[in-house]
């Protein structure tokens, strides 16, 4: 079920419940750009695992009230540790498990970085690594429209906010059946194959959905991915999985190997034949293996 929480600052921030609503919380961070929609596959597919769903719009997305521009750069990832806390509140859950896919890969690990206390396990799926670290080319093997946005995005909010408006008038039309042509460079074959059905049509939804409010919640994300997190990974304690495939070019299969060579103990799950959202199919093995992380 979709409702929206009013927070202590007067946002509204709009959230998903589903899954065993007898289960392990799981928190479930999505991607850029991405807004929740109902969607009976994950649902069916997290109660399966024996867990209850927790997901929201990140501010800007979908009915979520973005957060002001206040100076040239926005809060850092870890701000959403704070919105993720005060929904969790709200619906009366304390210990929890979290997955990130794609841009959501870093507030998994924010949570599991910020929150030790309280986040059992976290896996990152497909998820992005820190912009500039050493020992990675970030964007090597990334598709050209994802190279151009980040790069524009480095330079500041008014350098990637034409490219962000251009998107978001694109997105707003987009369907199952033009998915694959809109994403362009971003899927090569793998990826493609995996966008069909139900899968192509849902991930569409989430896309129009995102940008209800045009390109602010967009322009705000990109942002936030190629500034400093708030937190390194590197310090993260909690037990933590990493699934990227060689086929990934939204973000690139070094992603995921220089996660699981930085954070401590992570586990690799690295798939030469899967992509960006051919590795989605892996859910219920994922989850299977967050819940052994976390000991349940």
């Amino acid at each position: 079920m979709v409702e929206l929480l009013t927070l202590p600052d007067g946002r509204l921030l709009e959230y998903l419940t589903g899954g065993d609503p007898d289960g392990f919380p799981f928190v479930h961070h999505y991607g850029t750009p991405t807004a929740v929609v109902e969607d009976r596959t994950l649902s069916d597919t997290v109660a399966r695992a024996g867990l209850r769903l927790v997901t929201y719009s990140r501010p800007g997305y979908g009915a979520s009230t973005p957060r002001p521009e206040v100076g040239e750069w926005p809060v850092p990832i870890a701000a959403d540790v704070d919105d993720t806390v005060l929904l969790l509140e709200h619906l009366g859950i304390g210990d929890f498990v979290t997955l990130g896919w794609s841009g959501g890969g870093p507030r998994a690990l924010a949570c599991g970085a910020l929150l030790p206390e309280r986040c059992r396990a976290v896996a990152t799926l497909a998820g992005v690594a820190p912009y500039g670290v050493d020992g990675l080319d970030w964007t090597a093997g990334m598709g050209p429209e994802n190279v151009r946005d980040f790069e524009a995005a480095r330079i500041g909010r008014e350098a990637f906010r034409p490219l962000a408006d251009e998107q978001t008038a694109e997105l707003a039309q987009v369907g199952g059946d033009d998915i694959v042509a809109a994403l362009g460079g971003l899927v090569d074959e793998v990826d493609a194959a995996a966008l069909t059905g139900d899968f192509a049509d849902h991930l569409a939804a989430t896309f129009r959905h995102s940008v209800a409010q045009g390109a602010v919640g967009m322009l705000e994300d990109n942002l936030q991915i190629v500034r400093p997190w708030g937190f390194d990974v590197r310090d993260i304690t909690v037990p933590v999985s990493v699934w990227q495939g060689a086929h990934d070019k939204m973000v690139p299969y070094d992603h995921g190997r220089w996660l699981a060579r930085a954070i401590p103990g992570a586990r690799a799950h690295l798939h030469d034949d899967e992509g960006h959202l051919s590795l989605v199919a892996k859910l219920d093995e994922i989850l299977a293996d967050l819940r052994d992380l976390a000991g349940l």
